[in-house]
């Protein structure tokens, strides 16, 4: 027999029909990664890929979650490159038509990684970008707890995530674990898969000490499960001792190489050269080869009862790490290599597992025999994880405009505040779906007063200790109903939670309308999460204030540049930016009715804090009028000043819509009439010109009414971003263009001197104008 192929551990418990559902579940999970390389058809020659060896490592622990442990109320993460274990799991719990085993990373198929919208079968959270989907389940318990506070109906259970040793390098994870409201949060349970192996090696200096006590200093309750009963039990016996210690104390490479070796080379290898080699051989020699062979293999992650035991030991009171040791590939040809991360086997291996499987590589798809102890645990198991069906609550509808007109000067920034107060009460149904999010930057993005009105959310209450103080102005009102959510300085922890906030309309059939707000320059740092909190169906709305090259004085560091094409770009997303308090508060009463709904979207607002003369906005006074400016400015863009003949028309953005108004102006002056367009949204400008030339769905009449061809001119464009945003606004009627921008880092100085080093000033609009006209 091989001695990597062998599972000798069947040998000890051949009659737990959990250990005969466990290697059926390596099987399908093997046969499908199989299936995808060695038997469909691939003309292209491109590697179609998949993990054997990850998903092998993994197999005893979800087995045992699903078979035994989950209930219907729990969610589970799994990690990435366990996708096919997932699979196979719901194929026998009848979940899955057989149909799918063969469509693993084929079009329309299963997945390469679990995906909550796109997979055919139940996923909990879609995972693949590694870090991101380890640490959902944590905001999916806080967006649980709060529908459930404030709503009901949303239950009760745990929150697993399972998680590869190499997904906690991420910093991602880190930032979660470290975040002061998870202490509490006790439904919160990881399993860490200690295989010691990453992508290209073994990793020498993973040790499950220095992970205990991270986990451990952040108040989690620490498990781990080192090894099996068959290595326990040897560890009673003389030497036994000696024998833990050197398992214990060799180092990660040294024991891996022992997977790959026969039972006589475990023999001569494992004792060492030790005081204590001796009495090792010794013990190791009252053992026959397969024990030999299985008792090295006996780590706590492929132990049922090992498994078992950490489970019954979950303190519900505090968040749960159980650390589980396994072997890569375990069960596999492959298993220790420390290149096997995404080797795959043979033809010859394949049938060579079958065989020691008692399975048919001709039928890899069987299913246990009816009645047999292994399929009415399946059978058993499927009937306790049956959920309710989710009954969609349609979300209470926000009003598409207040009907008064901002006057005076103001920003957009304070614009988004007064917007939620006057939300309540305009709308009250809907703005007690609003949730507010923020990386401990309320007081600076104008929230202060939504805080005070609805408080700040919080596993349990809190006393405000300084309630009674009259020179305190923002009060932190913490409470389990509370409608802001304050997270540390971290971007990531802010848009993973968006993610799930955004998701509860889904999960629960009660929708939320979660809005985040931080520093546009970090919108770039949280935009990979948020961007897969959209993809898993998470719909929120995003807001980045203050931006730009704007924000002078605080110099390069703290001025974003390609956030607006991040916004034309980012899938799944509207992005406004309005340079009026009346168009941030239409784009942002139009970007929460898209939330919370099927087909709905989430939305990028960037906001700014330069004060702006609110008549420039000349918002009209009729109300047929008004709501024809309305419409444009959420459909992308509006004719802020129509001349009668234009020579030029001059296109400006957000915060330099004063510089464009001043150009116009001056060029005026000299005789030449310039058209005036407020563009607040390039990505749905870019969109109805696809769709005007067929490459995309969707309608064109913004481009008719605000870029009619009888008016077309040469065309000068102007944001506080990355010029290109605009550029392709010229291809509308095929005119001549000058794109304005900033494409270098930033300065600090005067708002002037830095608007004239981009060459975003008025002076740089006047130029670039008279360029194209003369």
């Amino acid at each position: 027999m091989n001695a990597a192929l062998s599972h000798p551990q069947s040998l000890i418990d051949q009659r737990d029909p959990l250990r005969e559902i466990e290697e059926r579940v390596l099987w399908l999970s093997t046969s499908m990664i199989h299936h995808a390389n060695r038997v469909r058809p691939n003309p292209s020659g491109l590697k179609v890929g998949g993990h054997q060896a990850s998903c092998a490592s993994i197999a005893t622990i979800m087995t045992s979650l699903w078979f035994e442990q989950l209930q219907p109320g729990d969610r589970v993460s799994v990690k990435p490159h366990a996708s096919p274990i997932l699979h196979g799991i719901n194929y026998l719990l009848g979940e899955l038509d057989e149909k799918y085993l063969t469509t693993l990373r084929e079009f329309g198929g299963l997945q390469s990684y679990p995906s909550r919208s796109k997979d055919p079968d139940p996923v909990d959270y879609s995972t693949g970008s590694v870090g991101i989907g380890a640490t959902a389940p944590i905001w999916g318990s806080i967006a649980r707890r709060y529908v459930d506070t404030v709503f009901g109906g949303a239950g009760t259970g745990r929150q697993y995530s399972l998680v590869g040793d190499a997904e906690l390098d991420e910093g991602a994870v880190w930032e979660a674990i470290l975040d002061t409201s998870v202490a509490e949060l006790g439904e919160i349970v990881w399993i860490v898969d200690l295989n010691r192996q990453s992508l290209d090696r073994v990793v020498p200096n993973i040790a499950a000490g220095r992970l205990e006590a991270m986990f451990g200093a952040a108040g989690w309750q620490v498990i781990t499960v080192k090894f099996g009963t068959l290595l326990e039990s040897l560890f009673t016996r003389e030497g036994g001792q000696a024998l833990r210690a050197r398992i214990l104390d060799m180092p990660n490479p040294e024991f891996q190489r022992l997977l790959r070796c026969d039972a006589e080379q475990v023999r001569t290898r494992l004792p060492g050269i030790g005081p204590d080699a001796a009495a090792i051989s010794a013990l190791i020699g009252e053992l026959d080869d397969a024990t030999v062979l299985a008792a090295i293999r006996n780590l706590g992650g492929h132990d049922l009862d090992a498994l078992r035991a950490a489970y019954a030991q979950i303190d519900d009171t505090r968040p749960t790490v159980i650390i589980a040791y396994t072997v890569k590939g375990r069960g596999l040809p492959t298993q220790g290599h420390p290149q096997n991360h995404s080797s795959l086997l043979t033809v010859e291996q394949y049938e060579q597992l079958a065989a020691e499987l008692g399975l048919d590589p001709a039928d890899p798809w069987a299913r246990f025999d009816r009645d047999s102890q292994a399929d009415r645990l399946c059978r058993s198991a499927a009937d306790r994880l049956v959920r309710d069906d989710v009954d969609l609550l349609a979300p209470p509808a926000a009003p598409a405009d207040f009907g008064r007109t901002p006057t005076g000067t103001s920003t957009t920034q304070a614009a988004l505040g007064r917007a939620l107060l006057d939300l309540s009460r305009a709308a009250p149904d809907a703005a007690k779906r609003v949730v507010t999010v923020s990386p401990d930057v309320s007081s600076t993005t104008n929230l202060a007063g939504w805080l005070n009105k609805v408080g700040v959310w919080s596993p349990n209450e809190r006393h405000n200790w300084f309630d009674d103080d009259a020179e305190t102005i923002m009060h932190w009102r913490e409470k389990p109903t509370g409608q802001h959510m304050e997270l540390g300085i971290a971007e990531t922890n802010l848009v993973g939670l968006m993610g799930e906030l955004g998701a509860t309309w889904s999960r629960w059939g009660q929708p939320l309308f979660p809005i985040g707000v931080m520093y546009d320059p970090f919108v770039e740092r949280a935009l990979e999460p948020w961007s897969y909190g959209i993809y898993a169906g998470g719909q929120s709305i995003l807001v980045g204030t203050p931006s730009g090259v704007t924000l002078a004085a605080e110099g390069g560091a703290h001025q974003s540049i390609k956030t607006p094409s991040i916004g034309l770009e980012q899938p799944g997303c509207i992005s406004f930016e309005p340079a009026f308090a009346i168009d941030t508060e239409w784009t942002i009463l139009d970007s929460i009715n898209r939330l919370g709904r099927p087909g709905g979207s989430s939305s990028y607002l960037r906001l700014s804090t330069r004060p702006v003369d609110q008549a420039l906005a000349g918002v009209p006074t009729d109300p047929a009028a008004r709501e024809r400016r309305r419409r444009q400015v959420v459909a992308g863009a509006y004719m802020l000043r129509r001349v009668a003949e234009p020579v030029v028309t001059l296109v400006g953005v957000g915060a330099m819509i004063t510089e464009t108004l001043a150009a116009a102006d001056r060029l005026a002056d000299q005789g030449i009439q310039a058209d005036v367009v407020c563009v607040t949204s390039p990505g749905l400008l870019f969109e109805a010109l696809q769709a005007r030339r067929g490459l995309a769905e969707g309608q064109s009449w913004i481009l008719d009414q605000v870029f009619p061809a009888d008016r077309a001119a040469p065309m000068v464009t102007v944001l506080d971003g990355h010029p290109h945003t605009l550029a392709f606004l010229t291809g509308i009627n095929n005119v001549r263009g000058a794109a304005l921008g900033v494409s270098t880092f930033g300065q600090v100085g005067s708002l002037d001197d830095v608007y004239r080093y981009h060459g975003i000033d008025t002076d740089s609009i006047v130029r670039a104008s008279l360029d194209l006209v003369d």
